[in-house]
This record gives C-alpha cells, structure tokens and sequence, in this order.
C-alpha cells in the first residue's frame, strides 16, 4: 500500500480522501505515538491548532480538536493562521504539538493535515510511519477530568506579526510592495507584518472565505501580481502560497524572481555578514543549475537534498547551516524559523532591498538560470516512477544526451498523483523537446 504521509502530512480531497474520521484517527495516532516516545515528558500534553482558509478546514478542525482531547491532550486553537505561524507558536510557546490544516498551494477542494514537534519542527518519517500503523487500533480511553480542554489561543496573529516584523535591523520605508495572499491564511498576518515594518502596500488575495484559494493567485499563479506591481508602479510584488510557507516575487517589471534567486540574494546578505555557517546553502535536488554556478563564484557551498522543506531542515540542523530552502519559494532562515516562512522571507528580501538600495531585479540577477523544462505527467502510477525499466533507461538516455550541459530529474510527486519530469539544457528548445519525450514515456509505461 502507498504511504499514507507525504512531504507534507497527509493531503488529498477533503471529504473524500480527508474526512473527519480520518482526522480524528490520525489526531489520536498522534497524541499516542508521540505520548509512548516520551515528547510529553510524562506531562498533561498540550497543542496548537490552526488552519488556513478552506471551507473544509472547519470540520477537520473539529475533528482534530476532538480526537486530541479524546486522547487526553488539552487543545489550544489558533484559528486561521500561517503553517510558519502555528510553527512559531509551538516553538515560542513550549506546547507539545502543533497540528495544521492546509492543503498548502494545492486547489479549495483539497486539504491535508500536518504535525508539528515541541520546537516547532516537523515529525520524522519514522513517526509519521508510527502514527499510521497505529491507525484504528484499540485503545484505553482517559475518563472525567482526564480528557483533554479545548479553548480559543487568544492574541495569536498579533504574537506571531510581532516576531516577523522583530527580525528585522531597519524600517522598510520606502518600499512599494504589492502582497498577494493567494485568498488563504496570509490574508491579515501578511499585509500587517509589511505595514509594521514600515513598507506601502498594496493587497490583492486577501478573500478569507477560502473557496478561492490559491486560484488563479499566490505564488502558483503570478500573472495577477505581475499585473498589480505594473499597475501600482510598485518596486517589488511577493506572492504567498494558501498556507504561506512559501514566497515568490516579481521585480517593478513583472519579471518573476522565483525561490532560488530568493535564497541567492539572502545567502549573500547573511556572508557579507559572517552569518553563514561554513558558507554554506542548502537546498533540494530541485533547484536550478545556475544557482550552484553563482553560488560556487560566490564561494558558498550548496549542501543539497531530497525535495520537502522538511529534509532541507533536517540537513540544516544536523550542520547547523544557517538558510536553505527550495525552488518553490520554501525558504528556512534558521535564526527565525523552524520551517519554510513565506512572510518573513519576503520581509527580508525587502530588508536587502532597503540595505543595498538596489532593485530586486539588480539584487535576482546574481545568478542566471539555466533553461529548464518542467512537466507534470498526471494520470500515471506514480508508485512506478523509479522502477519501471523502460522508463529508468530512457532517463539514463537523456542524461548521457546532455553530458555536463544539463541534467534530468524525474520523481514521482510527494504531495499530488503526478511524475515530475525536469529537464536542464542549453536552450529551452532542447530542454522542452527531451522533457516532452521522457514525459511520453512515463505516459506509455504508468499509464492507469
């Protein structure tokens, strides 16, 4: 059987492949997984819940909130927040767990659910792994008074826009910026962290009935922002996915900055500062080639794992390395973050902006991406991605086609049903023309 947990939780059609009943089970999973590795410290547990803007995320909430208190956890609710900002609150707070509810970037219909340690981190695979062999076991249930509370987290956006706007060194003053919310958890928090810190700002997304999350804006969809930033004659326009753990940015031109020029430009910033440990970035294998070629002209390292904010995480803290993220816009500042915080990137993004009295299109053009062709092949058996022979040889084709000129990445998707077909090349031509074969064959081979 397939693995219940992807790169992030738990996520499919909410009341379909999410429903309450599943929501309850993992909760419990959770809570007892978690209670039976000692993260409790022999303690009553407590957690933080909180959501993005979806109109599933009420039930799910529920659901989580009883199956947490059935198990004897005492269950604080944030509300609509940002996943970086449920992460802050575990990690500020000394709670023993945080859970969301976010299908992050994916459609309104969507939702997911997604555990979060004391500190703030997400849970290994081994304890996801934990979590969903314990599904719909039997269990001694707490009576009375053993049973878990469940009560509003009061002042939750204001403590977490408190923390984003105190990393920053200087006022934002000065910079027009255009935030699109993506209709999703950023709606307040995002805008009000700008504000504070001093910058205009110009809103778009900001719906908060979430039945238009992620469409058709955010940082899936630039055409809108592109627009805005040209109308406004705005300096920059930063765009949030519906949970806001990522950030991309267009330049006063429309031009999109996506997240490996975000990690260049802040890569740079923390080395001039003697802030970057080892002088080193890491990130996923899905990063562009052009970003290790400016890097290594830079003298930074790229450390580089599997893709999932949670291994650039993993990798960042085994080394102590101090930023790394993904193409996509997750990006860890690890002096102020335990995950991928699309707000308080774009914050300093804007700070480098102000600092060097650049352009964000100056700042981006510190490294030249190398063409790239990305195809999502849906329809398939994704689970036979990295077996299929025929598929495996034609790969081998294609590399041995670009030499040291390029490279291929073909993977199965951790977070839709869909095969990730990337090509580098010379020219976009021969990136697309070997990206749409390869993409015939996964079709052929994987076909349902």
């Amino acid at each position: 059987m397939a693995r219940l947990f992807g790169t992030d939780g738990v996520r499919g059609r909410a009341n379909d492949d999410i429903t309450a009943e599943l929501a309850v089970e993992l909760s419990v999973g959770a809570a007892h997984v978690l209670g039976t590795l000692g993260a409790f410290g022999g303690t009553r547990p407590r957690a933080i819940l909180a959501r993005d803007t979806r109109p599933s995320g009420d039930f799910l909430s529920a659901a989580v909130s009883a199956g947490l208190a059935s198990a004897g956890v005492d269950v604080l609710d944030a509300g609509i927040l940002p996943t970086p900002g449920l992460a802050h609150l575990v990690q500020a707070s000394g709670a023993d767990l945080g859970v969301m509810i976010s299908a992050s970037h994916n459609p309104a219909p969507d939702n997911g659910i997604k555990f979060f340690a004391r500190g703030g981190t997400k849970l290994p695979d081994e304890v996801e792994d934990a979590i969903e062999a314990r599904l719909g076991e039997q269990w001694e249930r707490p009576q009375g008074t053993d049973v878990g509370t469940i009560t509003p987290y009061e002042g939750a956006i204001e403590q977490y826009v408190t923390h984003l706007v105190g990393t920053l060194d200087i006022s934002l003053e000065g910079i027009s910026v255009v935030v699109d919310c993506a209709n999703g958890a950023a709606a307040i928090t995002g805008p009000e962290a700008l504000r504070r810190a001093g910058a205009t700002v110009h809103v778009i997304g900001d719906r908060s009935d979430g039945g238009l999350i992620n469409d058709g804006v955010g940082s899936t969809h630039l055409e809108a922002l592109q627009a805005a930033v040209r109308e406004h004659g705005a300096d920059i326009g930063v765009a949030f996915d519906g949970d806001a753990d990522r950030c991309l940015a267009v330049d006063a031109e429309g031009h999109e900055i996506d997240g490996d020029q975000i990690m260049a430009i802040l890569a740079l910033d923390l080395k001039e500062r003697g802030k970057l440990h080892e002088d080193t970035l890491v990130v996923t294998v899905m990063s562009n080639l052009g970003l290790k070629l400016a890097m290594r002209d830079h003298g930074i390292i790229l450390g580089q794992t599997a893709v999932g904010d949670r291994y650039v995480l993993e990798e960042m803290t085994l080394g102590g390395f101090s930023i790394g993220g993904e193409q996509s816009g997750h990006v860890i500042i690890a002096e102020h973050a335990t995950t991928g915080d699309g707000e308080l990137t774009a914050l300093h993004l804007l700070q480098r902006m102000v600092q060097t009295g650049r352009t964000a299109r100056d700042l981006a053009s510190v490294m030249t991406r190398m063409p790239q062709a990305l195809i999502n092949v849906r329809g398939v058996d994704k689970a036979r991605a990295t077996i299929d022979h025929e598929v495996r040889t034609a790969v081998e084709a294609a590399e041995r086609e670009l030499g040291e000129s390029g490279r291929v990445l073909l993977r199965p998707s951790g977070t839709e049903p869909v095969v990730r077909v990337m090509v580098e090349a010379p020219t976009d031509e021969e990136a697309t023309a070997i990206a749409e074969r390869l993409a015939g064959i996964v079709r052929e081979r994987l076909a349902l």
